[in-house]
């Protein structure tokens, strides 16, 4: 079986991954491997952060890896939060805190278009390649459901009259934008 390591701190994401892969690829935290420090994200755009991530524990640790990076696009707020969406209301990376910021900065707009947007950078034997996953859909105007984390409370996509957190991470994965991307990824691990 395919092992590759997952850079990422966020335990969610290693779930909703691991759900996804239905045990035909051994995903093994970074951790596992020795990395305790905080993977830098310092690029402008989603793409290059993922990027970046992999090729920082590429580097360091020389192991078959795969990153990703998210975020909530808004259209009306020119993109925002986009690659700043885990921080977006401050660097705790408070996701009550993010929704109440972008709702404030909603409260008086018509138009709540927005995507979700996952780009995952895979490094296998020093090759990198992207795969990308986009949901588009709209801000609802409070946050509703339980499930999920991160924006689910305030995003409905377009598939669905309810937010990402009031379905169940499987009927999340078969829609979302990292489902998209892993969805790629699997078809690449896989042929």
């Amino acid at each position: 079986m395919k092992q590759l390591v997952f850079a990422t701190d966020n335990p969610n994401k290693v779930r909703e991954v691991n759900e996804l892969l239905e045990n035909r690829i051994k995903i093994i935290s970074k951790q596992e491997i020795g990395c305790l420090e905080e993977i830098p994200e310092t690029q402008p755009t989603i793409r290059a952060n993922a990027l970046q991530k992999a090729m920082y524990l590429y580097d360091r640790h020389q192991v078959d890896c795969f990153a990703e990076d998210s975020g909530l696009e808004v259209d009306m707020l020119e993109g925002r939060p986009g690659v700043y969406s885990a921080r977006y209301a401050g660097p705790d990376r408070d996701d009550k805190a993010n929704m109440a910021k972008v709702l404030k900065e909603m409260e008086n707009i018509s138009d709540r278009s927005a995507q979700f947007k996952t780009v995952i950078a895979l490094i296998i034997d020093g090759q990198a390649r992207l795969y990308e996953g986009i949901v588009r859909g709209k801000l609802a105007k409070t946050p509703k459901g339980e499930k999920g984390f991160g924006y689910d409370p305030i995003f409905i996509p377009d598939e669905m009259n309810t937010t990402f957190a009031c379905i169940s991470p499987k009927e999340k994965n078969e829609i979302s934008h990292r489902g998209k991307a892993v969805k790629q990824l699997i078809s690449f691990l896989t042929r």
